[in-house]
């Protein structure tokens, strides 16, 4: 059972370029089911392991605020485009604890963001920070493409009761099962590209009505020649 004074925070990190309707979806699920105190989005300023966004961190940012405004528990924390230099997930979470040590955290991660983790910076030094949150992917297999290391942690951390972000301060692999949420951001991007109306059409029920209206007044993910 777990003690009633301790309070677990999600974080959840990512370019969200754009952020859309599964990202809070899957917030607002995990934030229910592991009942955790919140839900912190943490746009990347300058993410290390993958291909730069495609729009400015100060547009993302903008765009996650507007998305979480009328959602009670989710958050935003604009601390890693506010620093300089890339973003590294654990330097994050050396400062969240270091703001509140009675608070215990639990990054939030896709399956496939998990597979690459032995590439981040000074990785292993995570699983003393926070928990791990393992959300499926769809076509994400992770037992088939686990490097031996990575298989290792996963093997000795992973629990099938969440109570365990509870009831030990950091560590624990919690894979927990919950709606697989089938949008791509980059398939966003490409039909915000063409700018018409199917395109447009196509994403609107993808993208909070605010976010897409930031994105249309800001003439954000046009064709590089329609930008200006």
């Amino acid at each position: 059972m777990r003690p009633t004074t301790q309070s677990v925070l999600g974080v959840f990190g990512g370019t969200f370029d754009p952020i859309h309707c599964g990202h809070l979806e899957l917030a607002r699920e995990l934030r229910q089911s592991l009942a955790l105190s919140a839900v912190r989005f943490v746009p990347a300023g300058d993410p290390p392991h993958r291909p730069a966004p495609a729009v400015s961190a100060a547009h993302r940012l903008a765009m996650v605020e507007l998305a979480v405004a009328r959602h009670p528990g989710l958050e935003v924390d604009a601390r890693e485009v506010a620093r300089t230099g890339r973003s590294y997930t654990v330097t994050t979470l050396e400062a969240l604890r270091d703001e509140d040590p009675g608070r215990n955290l639990a990054l939030i991660v896709g399956a496939d963001a998990f597979l690459g983790l032995p590439t981040w910076h000074r990785w292993r030094e995570i699983f003393g920070l926070a928990h791990l949150v393992v959300v499926a992917r769809p076509g994400v297999s992770l037992a088939d493409r686990l490097s031996p290391e990575l298989a290792r942690e996963r093997s000795r951390r992973r629990c099938d009761d969440p109570s365990v972000i509870f009831s030990q301060s950091a560590g624990a692999i919690v894979e927990p099962s919950i709606t697989a949420h089938q949008i791509s951001a980059s398939a966003i991007r490409a039909s915000l590209g063409r700018r018409e109306a199917d395109g447009i059409g196509a994403v609107r029920a993808l993208l909070p009505a605010a976010v897409l209206a930031y994105i249309e007044r800001n003439r954000l993910y046009l064709p590089l020649q329609d930008a200006t």
